[in-house]
């Protein structure tokens, strides 16, 4: 699972929040039992018996920063929402110079606002913020086997399209600075 994450950071940022927040949700599940994560969760999974070990450290890792930021009830860990952050900062950087990425943003744009205005008070941060939260739903809905309204995938599909073209965004900022160093 670590592994999993760490592939994910490299390839997908957003892929790699949604993992994240599956994982602090599969701890809290568990209500932060390690021995149930090991025996229920991490004993499936096709890996060495170090990689395994390796998995539950990392997982008692997940959960000391949860308890640390006082988000074992709800809330996202730090690190990851530094993440969601940074793509928010890439949205509002493009909406002022990129035309293609204003076209993509502008068929999410109705589907933001009107998850916004259903949260009310509650209402994310930023509009990335609301997108990642909205395919995140849209997962565990269909894990649990919902059906799902036309209108939601549509809207999920204009939010996949923007954090595409953010995480391409993000990783050419990452390639340019490395070879800038």
């Amino acid at each position: 699972m670590k592994a999993i994450a760490e592939k994910k950071k490299g390839q997908n940022i957003g892929e790699y929040i949604i993992y994240m927040y599956q994982m602090e949700d599969l701890l809290r599940a568990f209500q932060f039992n390690l021995d149930e994560i090991r025996q229920y969760v991490i004993s499936h999974y096709p890996i060495s018996e170090a990689e395994k070990a390796e998995t539950l450290e990392w997982f008692e890792e997940l959960a000391n920063a949860l308890e640390n930021e006082g988000k074992k009830e709800k809330g996202r860990l730090n690190s990851t929402q530094a993440y969601v952050n940074e793509l928010a900062n890439i949205h509002w950087e493009l909406l002022k110079s990129d035309k293609n990425y204003f076209e993509s943003y502008q068929k999410a744009k109705p589907h933001i606002i009107q998850l916004v205005l259903a949260a009310g008070d509650e209402a994310p941060a930023n509009e990335v913020q609301v997108c990642i939260n909205a395919i995140y739903g849209l997962l565990l809905a269909k894990l649990k086997g919902r059906e799902i309204p036309n209108d939601i995938n549509e809207a999920t599909e204009a939010f996949g399209n923007v954090l595409s073209y953010l995480n391409w965004v993000y990783f050419d900022k990452l390639r340019n600075q490395t070879s800038q160093n």
